[in-house]
């Protein structure tokens, strides 16, 4: 393979998106931290930069899936491939690389918003009652009661998507205006 196969901007996107995800092994160590993650930046990020946009669902999910992975071997020392809400997780940041795409022109308040935007996706399907068995009762009260539960995580997922966002916007940003190689087709043609 010839360096002129290369394509290096992807090969950068998905090294960045690879060093954000093992931030998630953080929270291992710190369990306040508990979904202070970069999944929902790097889903949004994903899906803003990698064109085609197939090439983000690919590399989002499989980070998160193969990250999964060694979290879970973390906390039950078994290799766990799948667990009961994998599905509805994936497809959760699945949307959030969709709204990624959404994103047109990358700043500070088009990331913002998506940030925002992106966490109830993870909140209103991740904490539906009967995805956890007989935590909750699988009622609009239980579904209620779980949503509950989860606004200390969700406050940690949005402060972890603003301040990712920033860090991997922003500092690609920063890297396109420096190196062309790091550029869009259309950003070249402009």
């Amino acid at each position: 393979m010839s360096l002129k196969t290369i394509n290096i901007r992807t090969v950068i996107l998905v090294l960045i998106i690879l060093a954000a995800t093992a931030m998630r092994l953080v929270s291992f160590k710190f369990p306040f931290l508990s979904n202070f993650t970069p999944v929902g930046a790097i889903a949004l990020f994903g899906g803003a930069y990698f064109n085609p946009k197939w090439k983000a669902y690919i590399v989002v999910l499989l980070s998160l899936f193969f990250s999964d992975i060694i979290i879970n071997y973390l906390y039950t020392s078994k290799w766990v491939l799948f667990y009961s809400g994998s599905l509805w997780l994936y497809l959760c940041f699945a949307i959030m690389v969709f709204v990624g795409s959404l994103i047109k022109k990358v700043n500070v308040l088009s990331v913002f918003i998506a940030s925002i935007v992106s966490v109830p996706i993870h909140w209103l399907i991740m904490d539906l009652p009967w995805l956890y068995g007989t935590l909750y009762p699988h009622t609009l009260q239980g579904y209620g009661m779980s949503l509950a539960a989860a606004l200390p995580f969700e406050k940690n997922m949005i402060l972890g998507d603003i301040l990712f966002g920033a860090i991997l916007f922003g500092g690609f940003e920063l890297a396109k205006s420096k190196y062309t190689v790091l550029r869009s087709k259309n950003e070249l043609a402009v």
